[in-house]
């Protein structure tokens, strides 16, 4: 139980998708400026790393490489990912209401990182459980940089920043300093 917990941790704070492995950075720069459409973005990102991730993993260890086919691990999951978008936004629609899911289906195509969950699982074998953890971290992971991402240019939005860095370049030199502030997580668990 331990594992997992700490393999969840790992993945949502030390091995970010978004910050450690540049996946999923297309989202983050174009999230929309709403936080309630924030959140939205960021749940249904999450589920959708979840399913995909477990979906994957469950894919590859018991069909694709028992027929010895693990070769064609990304043909199998880049049609899973994009499969997926839409039945869990409608899904996602139904069970919160509230929310407003419409509109992110580009954003969640161009997110690496669902269809990265899915590869991370699969380059290693360590457990069901272990993939879930994986997925799910990773799923929280991004959700956390996408909300703190969003404060981030809710702050800068009002300031006085000089011309040449407005824009997408302070947001940038955000995001690397968001990743070595996560970077300061590393000493957080010791194997």
């Amino acid at each position: 139980m331990t594992d997992i917990l700490l393999t969840m941790i790992s993945a949502a704070l030390l091995n970010n998708l978004a910050l450690h492995w540049p996946l999923g950075v297309d989202p983050l720069l174009n999230a929309p400026q709403v936080r309630r459409r924030v959140h939205a973005l960021g749940l249904a990102s999450a589920v959708l790393m979840l399913i995909s991730g477990s979906v994957g993993y469950a894919l590859y260890h018991w069909l694709l490489v028992p027929l010895e086919l693990g070769a064609l691990q990304l043909f199998v999951f880049l049609p899973l990912s994009v499969l997926l978008i839409a039945p869990v936004l409608r899904l996602l629609g139904r069970a919160l209401p509230g929310w407003s899911f419409t509109g992110l289906w580009p954003l969640l195509l161009g997110n690496a990182g669902i269809l990265g969950v899915a590869l991370l699982n699969a380059q290693h074998d360590p457990g069901l459980a272990q993939a879930i953890a994986l997925s799910l971290g990773g799923g929280l992971g991004f959700w956390l940089v996408l909300s703190l991402f969003s404060d981030l240019r809710m702050r800068i939005r009002d300031n006085d920043i000089p011309t040449p860095f407005r824009g997408l370049p302070i947001e940038l030199i955000g995001a690397g300093l968001m990743a070595v502030v996560f970077l300061g997580f590393s000493g957080l668990i010791k194997t």
